[in-house]
This record gives C-alpha cells, structure tokens and sequence, in this order.
C-alpha cells in the first residue's frame, strides 16, 4: 500500500494495516513525519517525478491522508496503479466552491455563498450573502487557515487581502446549535457502513474534542447525515472513507465541508468501534469486507495540542487510551490524542475532565449533570 503524506493519518493506517498482513511506503517532503516511525518513507517533493514511479512500482495501491495533495501527482500515480479515494472526490474537496456546487446540486443544505475572485466580486457576493460572513480562499483552507470574517461591505478589501488576494467564495454564517459529523465508507464494491454522528468542539478552528455517539442522537438526524454522505459517495462514484462535517440548527443539518479521508472526528474509532475507521478505509480500497462499525460504550477522543503533559500523567487517567505521534510541540499543533472509553457516561465524562485538566486549555464543560451525555 503506497500513501501520499506520512503525517499521524497516514502513521494509524499502517499500524491497522499490519494486522491484515499489509505492508507501506509513505511519500512526504518532511524527514521527521510520523508515518517514518512505523513504515517505510520517501522523502521529497510530492511532485517528483521519479520519487512518484518509485512509490508507484512498490505499491498495489495508493491513497492519500489529506485532500491537499497535488493532483498531478495523483494523475500520475494513476496511470501506472490504482489509486483511491478518485480524482473527482480529489479536485471537489480541494475547491470549496465546486463543493458547495455539489452539495447544492444534490439537495444537500449548505451555507448561503458566493464567489469571489476579485475585487469585482466584491458588491454581488455581499448583496447576495449579507452578514455575519466570511471569506474564504477557495483552495488550501485548512484548520481555520484562508478565511477571515467580514462585517461589512467596506470590510472585504481588509478580508481578501487577509486570503491572500486569490479566489475565494463569501459564506454566510450558520447560527448552530452544534458542530456534528459522520465518518463514512464505501467499498470498491459499493458496499457501505456509517459510524455514529460525533459532536465535536473546537478551539481557534482547532478540533479538541470529540464525543460518539453525539449525545441526545436522533433517529431521524442519523438517517439524514447517512442519505447526504450516501448521495455524496453515489455522485463521486467513492471509495474509502468520507468525513462530512455538519451544523445542526434545530431539527435539520446544513454540510459544511467535505474530506476525502480518514479524518481526526474519526480517531475515536481505533478504541471505540469494533473496526476503526483506518482500518475499513484499507479494507474499500481493497475490495475486502467491510468491518462493522458498531460502537463498545459512550466513547470520548481529546486532541492534544500545543504541548503534551507528562505522559505518565495521562496513563494515570481511568479509561485513557493514550496515542502520541512523535511530533515536536508548536502552538495548536496536534501531538497526539487520548481515546476514553470502556465504562459508563459519567465514568467516561470523567475521565474526559481528568484528561482536560492536565492539558493547556480547558474543554467544555458537561451539559447534563457533571456527565456529556444524559444518563
């Protein structure tokens, strides 16, 4: 198995991959990614050509850990192996504006938008999409980066110039009642499976903690997150894992954006779901069964940002199944995170508080009684 980027995505795939008998080669510019802990490592330009062949010629298959990857570099993978998620999930998730086409194009409820190329742009966008906004650059946005919020008419020159000045679309915002998601898989057989709705928090755009199954889940909002993501993955023709992150207002969800990947709302599943969402991503890409996607208990995942506290500390935490990935500490970095599962909702709420109180920034507090979901 050959993969694009050899950050910590690509460093858990391998390690669910190796109980399956499978073996990696991660291409990645950085010589200190994570991935080369556990696997076999390219080092170089994603572009190089030679480096590309020589991924190519070692691997049955090749997919990717992030939606940034230059699609010429899949292009040219593709014309030598087979390469997963396809080229159309690839060029629409790395386009907010041909994501949110699709998104309107099937019926899937989305942000009021519009494109910004220039300064041009600058009185129909606003006239069609009003405020509280925000502009963000069309491609390469990741983690709250290439957006900024606009207040006023007057305040998109100060916003495009904040992008970068390169094309982008206006969003309007959504008022939600809360952050949701759902990991999905399809087969190349065109098999599919669906892990529970996570809510997820966040911080500076940053995630830092997730909770499956989300607390006080609907039947109805369940099925409609799995007609979207399905539509999704029917039109894109889609193999692997699809993250979709959503808003929930009300009774209803509006998509916000798309990966075409395993995805860090996801990371809950390695202890949390009997098979993990790494491993059922290998599994599409092969054609291989699909692994249920059930859930154990209430299941908690915290990012660890920034700064990683003493680690003896966190193994000290009840329920705490700690995964570090090797990476040198910067601000909102991801180092690692913590999966808490195994007891009841107020034994995992707990171990979540424990956890937090040992890292740099304060998770939020639990709505039901000291526990995040009601008992």
């Amino acid at each position: 198995m050959g993969c694009l980027g050899g950050g910590q995505l690509g460093r858990m795939m391998a390690l669910e991959g190796y109980p399956l008998g499978l073996s990696f080669t991660f291409l990645d510019p950085a010589p200190d990614s994570s991935a080369g802990q556990v696997a076999d490592r390219l080092v170089g330009p994603y572009t190089d050509p030679h480096l590309l062949a020589e991924l190519g010629a070692s691997s049955d298959l090749v997919t990717f850990e992030f939606e940034s990857v230059p699609q010429e570099a899949a292009a040219q993978l593709a014309s030598s192996t087979e390469v997963f998620p396809g080229p159309r999930a690839l060029a629409v998730a790395q386009d907010r504006l041909l994501e949110k086409r699709i998104f309107t194009d099937l019926g899937i409820p989305t942000a009021e938008h519009a494109p910004v190329d220039g300064p041009e742009d600058f009185d129909a966008a606003w006239a069609k999409v009003g405020h509280p906004a925000r502009l963000k650059s069309r491609r390469l946005g990741y983690d709250g980066h290439g957006q900024s919020r606009v207040s006023s008419r007057q305040d998109m020159a100060r916003a495009f110039s904040a992008v970068g000045g390169v094309p982008s679309i206006l969003e309007r915002e959504v008022a939600f009642d809360r952050e949701l998601s759902i990991i999905s898989v399809r087969s190349k057989t065109g098999a599919v499976a669906f892990y529970p709705l996570t809510e997820n928090h966040h911080e500076e755009s940053v995630l830092r903690l997730s909770l499956a199954p989300a607390p006080e889940l609907t039947a109805r909002l369940e099925a409609a997150a799995q007609e979207l993501s399905s539509a999704l993955m029917e039109e894109l023709d889609y193999c692997g894992v699809l993250a979709v992150e959503l808003f929930q207002v009300g009774d209803r969800l509006v998509a916000n954006e798309m990966a075409p990947r395993v995805h860090n709302s996801g990371h809950w599943t390695l202890d949390g779901a009997v098979v993990s969402q790494f491993q059922n991503h290998l599994r599409a890409g092969l054609g291989w069964p699909l692994g249920t996607t059930a859930t154990r208990r209430p299941h908690a995942m915290v990012n660890i940002l920034s700064s990683a506290p003493e680690l003896e500390a966190l193994l000290e935490v009840p329920l705490a199944r700690v995964h570090l990935y090797g990476k040198r500490p910067r601000p909102l970095r991801k180092l690692g995170h913590v999966n808490l599962t195994g007891g009841a909702a107020a034994e995992v709420s707990a171990a979540v508080l424990a956890t937090g109180a040992l890292l740099t920034a304060s998770l939020p507090a639990p709505r039901y009684a000291g526990s995040y979901w009601p008992e």
